[in-house]
């Protein structure tokens, strides 16, 4: 394959990173997005959603029809990279890369746009609202039914720490964790700080709380399964002398099978009951289930690794760990059959990160595997 330009696939992440918007509100960047695809001219524009596009290449002849998606929201994190292009709005930021997943799959679309004549099939260009807000925009595109004729998903990440324009192959079956979540109330008696007999404290029912969540993992799972049971959140009490009346726990819940994060739901309920039991306290526990683990299909991840060689050279692929973080893309695989890659950017800080940034360089990579992917999908 050709090399392909970078100015353009520059331009465009620039410009995404500089104009950041949450989930749910991607108008300016869904704009944007329809405006090059438009440009093109010979690619269909469909709106499964408010702020979500997808483009629609038809070949020259029939075929399958295959899906490749990125991602276009940001999250509300205050910059701190330093980049001349940084957000505009200092309380959001493309901190997850996604300014990056928007702008390769504009490129890929830009080229196999020009390939038309080459093509046999249909191929979907799926640029998606709200990844990072539960519950997700995947699942409104996918419920709208735009998509029941796709045959195959495919989607890329870009991670830090691993070289740069790397492509990395995910596990077969999970290849990402489920996303669970929960919010804990805590309702204790406040009282006078010198008087703790005279009420019921729940800071310490809240402790006792964390540190039984603790053997969950250790003690309940089987050992090598991953599993994250993270409290992010502990709030309680405004004066040093006031034991207060209440408290606010949260956490995340990562797991990889049903039957693991059904047996961690259940031991986290039967925990918070028994402590706060225990201590003549009551509780309001809301316990959410948010993404399942994206399950890459064997078939596709063998194409996949190919494909990849071929764009960018075997010694630029290489088997990655299974992501501990979780996708809406998951939830594609309730059409057809999926498939999804990490593209490394270099050393430095994690997404989710205000410093997180990419070496751009990698970018080409990406769009040449991604073209790769769906040229192989239409011609096996």
């Amino acid at each position: 394959m050709k090399a392909i330009s970078t100015a353009d696939l520059i331009k465009w992440r620039r410009y995404i990173h500089e104009n950041a918007e949450l989930s749910f509100k991607e108008e300016n960047t869904s704009k944007y997005v329809e405006d090059i695809l438009k440009g093109l001219g010979n690619i269909e524009i469909i709106k499964p959603a408010k702020t979500s596009i997808i483009g629609i290449l038809k070949g020259a002849k029939p075929g399958k029809a295959v899906a490749f998606r990125a991602d276009m929201d940001a999250l509300p994190i205050k910059e701190e990279t330093g980049l001349s292009f940084a957000s505009k709005d200092e309380n959001v930021s493309h901190a997850c890369g996604h300014d990056a997943h928007t702008a390769m799959l504009l490129a890929t679309a830009t080229t196999l746009s020009k390939m038309k004549d080459q093509i046999n099939g249909t191929v979907y260009f799926i640029f998606q609202h709200a990844e990072e807000q539960a519950p997700g925009g995947a699942i409104d595109i996918v419920k709208s039914g735009v998509l029941k004729n796709i045959e195959a998903f495919f989607g890329m990440h870009v991670l830090p720490n691993f070289p740069v324009g790397h492509v990395g192959i995910l596990p077969t079956g999970a290849a990402s964790t489920t996303s669970d979540e929960f919010t804990l109330s805590i309702i204790g008696k406040g009282s006078h700080g010198s008087m703790p007999h005279l009420g019921i404290d729940p800071i310490v029912i809240g402790a006792e709380i964390v540190n039984a969540l603790q053997t969950i993992v250790s003690r309940n799972v089987v050992p090598g399964e991953m599993t994250v049971v993270t409290i992010g959140k502990f709030q309680s009490g405004n004066a040093n002398n006031v034991i207060a009346d209440k408290a606010e726990l949260g956490a995340t819940i990562r797991t990889t099978s049903d039957a693991t994060r059904k047996l961690v739901e259940s031991r986290i309920k039967t925990i918070v009951e028994n402590l706060t039991k225990a201590h003549g306290a009551t509780y309001e526990l809301n316990y959410v289930h948010n993404y399942p683990a994206v399950q890459n299909d064997s078939a596709l991840n063998i194409m996949v690794k190919k494909s990849a060689a071929t764009a960018v050279g075997q010694a630029n692929v290489f088997d990655a760990p299974m992501m501990t973080a979780s996708e809406d893309f998951s939830y594609y695989n309730q059409v057809a059959p999926q498939c999804f890659l990490t593209l490394g950017v270099g050393n430095g800080v994690a997404n989710h990160n205000p410093k997180f940034n990419i070496d751009e360089k990698a970018l080409q990579n990406g769009v040449k595997t991604e073209v790769q992917i769906i040229l192989d999908f239409l011609n096996r």
